[in-house]
């Protein structure tokens, strides 16, 4: 088969032939036909992410259908021919509250979805929401898990409540936005793009602002008609003080992620005086991806997919998403 592999820090990603995978006992043979990229992928091939171990076959996310089952795999796995998903969140443990030590995320040191097959333990392996082609359902599983945990598991984001969602155009970013959107939350958005900003109402924002405007934040309350029950943030740095001005009293600010680095000179003040909750999250629980798929399946939702690009332009995909001028998944196409 052909999987598109790194094999150095800071060097292309090279597609080549390997060995076919063969399913083990328990195991579920996959035969992938679209794959989405994460910014993991990209810090990954600039050894920006921790315990890399190469060469290796990227990739977390993928959708295609049943190929093999190897022995003993539970009755109630899917079937062969059935189209399935991949929950890329491995070994999480039997701790809701947070992750084991042995946790990992597939596509590194475990190989990945951007191959033409893969092989997974069946409880890994879920049926595709009926209503999502292979590169739209390929488009959610780290993303919508991450999004989903943040926004209800963590922040228990409640209908009625106003959301901020801050740098809207990442797959993340966006399917949170959906996801308190369909749950009955009033959303507003941040990006430095008016286009994305223009995009994610179209996506059911009420509306949204530029984090480069001066007083973004108290023009932006002024707009929603109030201050921020719940902020999901995935940047941190020095911005994100401005999301403690932003917060209601009693207001969750959730972040799963640190894109602008650390967060400088925190006033503890505002954070017990407005008796804040800061929650860290990242990735989810198996019952977190289940419940996440329920909710897509109910409310029909369809993730936001940028560019597809055919597996042998894998390179040119990470590039992309390397840029920033996405919005939504960059997804590769694989047969």
């Amino acid at each position: 088969m052909q999987a598109l592999q790194l094999d150095a820090i800071n060097q292309p990603a090279v597609v080549r032939d390997v060995p076919t995978p063969t399913p083990a006992a328990g195991e579920i043979l996959v035969k992938l036909h679209a794959a989405a990229l994460n910014h993991r992928d990209v810090f990954i091939q600039q050894g920006k992410y921790a315990g890399i171990q190469l060469p290796c076959t990227l990739g977390a996310d993928g959708a295609g259908e049943v190929a093999a089952h190897g022995e003993n795999v539970p009755a109630e796995a899917p079937a062969v021919g059935t189209q399935v998903l991949i929950n890329p969140g491995l070994r999480w443990g039997d701790n809701p509250r947070a992750q084991a030590k042995d946790f990992v995320v597939l596509g590194m040191p475990d190989p990945g979805t951007f191959a033409e097959y893969i092989t997974l333990p069946a409880r890994y392996i879920r049926p595709m929401p009926a209503h999502l082609t292979f590169e739209q359902a390929a488009a959610l599983p780290l993303a919508g898990l991450t999004a989903y945990r943040a926004a209800f598991t963590r922040a228990q984001m409640q209908a009625g409540e106003r959301v901020l969602v801050t740098g809207v155009g990442g797959g993340v970013a966006l399917l949170a936005a959906q996801f308190c959107t369909a749950r009955g939350a009033e959303v507003w958005v941040t990006s430095s793009s008016e286009e994305k900003l223009a995009r994610a109402q179209t996506l059911g924002a009420k509306g949204g602002i530029s984090y480069n405007a001066e007083n973004w934040v108290k023009t932006l309350v002024q707009q929603a008609g109030g201050p921020f029950d719940v902020i999901i943030d995935s940047a941190g740095g020095d911005a994100f003080n401005s999301l403690l001005d932003a917060a209601a009293p009693g207001g969750r600010i959730v972040f799963f992620g640190g894109t602008l680095g650390n967060i400088p000179q925190l006033p503890p003040a505002k954070v017990f005086w407005k008796q804040l909750s800061l929650l860290g999250s990242t990735m989810g629980t198996e019952q977190d991806f289940e419940d996440m798929l329920q909710l897509v399946a109910e409310k029909s939702i369809i993730p936001v997919v940028d560019e597809v690009f055919p597996l042998a332009e894998g390179e040119a995909a990470l590039r992309r998403l390397d840029a920033g001028a996405q919005f939504g998944k960059v997804v590769l196409k694989i047969v």
